[in-house]
Order: structure tokens, then C-alpha cells, then sequence
């Protein structure tokens, strides 16, 4: 498992998780520290639940046993204590009360872990086949509603500069239609944080059954988006209680700066001569400053 890890993945599988589960996954998040020093029979037992629960958390999340969990607990609260964001510190949540001092901390404690962990566990080999994917492609839709909208629409117009042949859509009915014309020269993209977005995951499904290559970018490699691409971005969110999801939509652009890049060294020649050509635009349209007297 990728360092810094586990704890977010607690908090991706938790909304799947139900009754007693959910409970076991609720009480690890509430004190971390704590339960490196429970038996898996004492945190059955506080939380309502059983040892054979426990368990069978462990395994809903993708770990072996519940020693692997303890050991994971363990070295990321390591990690915690030793770090410069002051981890271990300060928790997630912000109350009406909170100073604007810890308001900042706590945002930015969340923002920076999300792209750490997203650095941390960044697949190599994945980046590069969707980079030379949409280097290659014909066309490239990237699908994303709401927050994850943004973030297509970002997509397109750092693509678009470069000379791609791109569309970002944050409309389910334009989407559809833009899928249903792809060919296996295509490229589609679809962002959505939890990865189970009807109207993201609905274009991306189709545009796959057209042949086109799939890449999702998401936080939850287990989600339907997941399931139906060809390739898998996995960003990470470390998140407060009034800024759910802005954390991950960090570790989002971290993914997308790392294919912007990789995309514009596979297709140099062509990168090069698009901003070349339109480099001029923004000075142009710069407002030129009075000078004071």
C-alpha cells in the first residue's frame, strides 16, 4: 500500500460500507492512534460489533487482516509526527468556532496531504500510456459535472493550447452524443471524485463500447468509472468537514499537470509551434497600468 494511505482509503470505502462495517470504520477514523493498541477482539468489542466483524472490515478495504491494518495505522502515524504539516496535530474538522489561524492550517494541512498521498502512490506506467494515448488521438472528449466540471474544462484548454483536439463536456446530453461519434482513434477522459457520477460515467461507458481508449481519473479505483476504463488516474483527498472533495480536486490537477507535461513531450514539435503561435494573445490583451503621480 502506498505510504500515507490508509486512512483515506477508509475514507473512500466508508460511504459503501454499511451497519456494522461502517461502524468499525468510523471508530479508526475517530482515533487512529488508539486503535494501534487494541486487539482485533477489544475494537469489536467498542464497537458494538465483533472480532469476525473486524475482520471482514479489513478485507472490504483491501487489506489481508487486521495486523496489516494495525501496521499501516502505525507507520503513517509515524510519518504524522515527523512531518512539516503538523498532521498529527491538527484533524480534519473546523467548527464555527475555530480561528481563522486554524481554519488555514487545517485547509492547508488538507490540501498538501492530498497531493502528497497523490504523488505518493502515482502509477508510472499508467500516465504514460494515457499520455501517449491522447498524444495520438484523433479526437478527446473529457467528460466531468459539477467541481469535477472545472477540472474538464481545465483538461481542454491546457490540451487545446497545445495543439490537441480536445472538448471538455460538463452536459450529460452533449456528452452522450460526443461519445457515440468516437472511434478506436479516440480518447475519452472522465473525472469524478467518487467515480460513480451517472452523468460522467454514462458517456465514458459508451464511449468505450465505441472503441475509443477510457481513461478515468478518480478516487476510487473500485467505482463503476473505474471498472469501465482502459486506464486508471487515482488521485487522493484529505478533506474538513466544510470543504469535502476540494482537497482531492488538488490531487486531481497534480494528475493532469503530470499528463499535460508528458503529453507535450510526446508530441514536442507540435506543442512547441501551438504555443508559439498563440503566446502573444494573453500580452495583447494585458491592461496597460496608469502610472501613479
Amino acid at each position: 500500500m502506498p505510504p500515507t494511505d490508509v486512512t483515506t482509503l477508509i475514507r473512500t470505502e466508508l460511504p459503501r460500507l454499511a451497519g456494522s462495517l461502517r461502524k468499525v470504520g468510523e471508530l479508526i477514523l475517530e482515533d487512529p492512534a488508539a486503535v494501534t493498541h487494541c486487539s482485533a477482539a477489544e475494537l469489536g468489542r467498542r464497537t458494538g460489533t465483533s472480532q469476525a466483524t473486524v475482520t471482514r472490515f479489513c478485507r472490504a478495504i483491501g487489506l489481508d487482516s487486521y495486523q496489516h491494518l494495525l501496521i499501516e495505522l502505525a507507520q503513517e502515524r509515524g510519518r504524522g509526527q515527523v512531518s512539516d504539516w503538523g498532521t498529527a496535530e491538527i484533524g480534519p474538522d473546523i467548527s464555527p468556532d475555530d480561528s481563522l489561524e486554524r481554519v488555514v492550517q487545517v485547509v492547508g494541512n488538507a490540501d498538501l496531504r492530498a497531493v502528497q498521498q497523490t504523488i505518493d502512490r502515482i502509477d508510472l506506467d499508467a500516465i504514460e500510456r494515457a499520455a501517449q494515448a491522447v498524444a495520438r488521438a484523433r479526437r478527446i472528449d473529457v467528460y466531468g459535472v459539477g467541481g469535477s466540471g472545472a477540472v474538464a474544462q481545465e483538461t481542454e484548454t491546457r490540451l487545446f493550447r497545445i495543439g490537441c483536439a480536445v472538448r471538455g463536456w460538463t452536459e450529460v446530453h452533449g456528452a452522450t452524443t460526443s461519445a457515440a461519434l468516437l472511434t478506436p482513434a479516440d480518447v475519452a477522459v472522465g473525472i469524478s471524485h467518487s467515480g460513480a457520477t451517472r452523468e460522467t460515467v454514462e458517456p465514458f461507458e459508451l464511449a468505450k463500447e465505441r472503441g475509443a481508449t477510457t481513461v478515468a481519473i478518480t478516487s476510487d479505483p473500485r467505482s463503476s468509472l473505474a471498472r469501465s476504463a482502459d486506464i486508471r488516474l487515482i488521485s487522493s483527498a484529505s478533506e474538513t468537514n466544510f470543504l469535502t472533495g476540494i482537497g482531492g480536486r488538488h490531487s486531481v490537477l497534480v494528475l493532469l499537470d503530470c499528463l499535460y507535461v508528458r503529453v507535450a513531450q510526446l508530441s514536442y514539435q507540435r506543442a512547441s509551434a501551438s504555443l508559439a503561435l498563440t503566446d502573444h494573445i494573453i500580452p495583447q490583451h494585458a491592461v496597460k497600468g496608469r502610472r501613479g503621480r
